[in-house]
């Protein structure tokens, strides 16, 4: 059932934007979240939900999406995420997050796909102006943003050789491919 789930767990794009996630759904996301390891416990994340379309329209114009598809501005209307969910390191808590944030992150969108919904962690973020138009507090650091919603994507993975290319890649049927390398490339030690 986890590899299930971790298989499934892709970097999803395109969403059935018209489809609500319910904000009772988001919070059981970020309990998973609560509930996860965190660094010496010092539990210093926060999160900012979003869901209603004025707020998920704000935090979209913050974001950039697929750099290794360079002629692809994002998803367009109707296929946008239906939610999201902002990592926040609280720097009155901690100067350091350390991995607290990917952890969070990894536990929300396992959460979601149980959920039959998708997700992707988004890192290439317009922190200063995402902070000014939610007007959040200072002593947040956006960390990370989650994109949440019904996939409207396939997404599949490719198992790849040592020096192959890793950069995902869509089909002229509009499918994402995914690299991965095999296992047999990443241990080091067969013992």
């Amino acid at each position: 059932m986890i590899e299930e789930l971790i298989t499934g767990n892709r970097s999803y794009r395109r969403f059935y934007e018209n489809e609500a996630v319910s904000l009772d759904t988001l919070k059981w996301l970020v309990n998973l979240a609560r509930l996860s390891a965190s660094g010496a416990n010092l539990q210093p994340l926060k999160y900012y939900l979003a869901h209603e379309p004025s707020r998920n329209a704000a935090i979209f114009s913050c974001l950039a999406w697929a750099a290794y598809l360079k002629n692809w501005p994002g998803p367009a209307e109707g296929e946008r995420p239906a939610a999201y969910i902002i990592i926040q390191g609280d720097k009155d808590i901690s100067q350091n997050f350390g991995c607290d944030h990917g952890i969070a992150a990894q536990s929300i969108l396992l959460g979601a796909r149980e959920q039959g919904l998708g997700g992707c962690i988004l890192g290439s973020i317009q922190r200063d102006r995402l902070k000014n138009l939610l007007e959040l507090p200072e002593n947040l650091e956006i960390l990370l943003v989650i994109a949440l919603g019904r996939p409207r994507e396939k997404v599949v993975l490719e198992e790849i050789a040592p020096g192959a290319d890793i950069k995902y890649w869509r089909d002229p049927q509009e499918v994402h491919h995914v690299p991965k390398r095999r296992l047999e490339d990443i241990i080091i030690n067969w013992a």
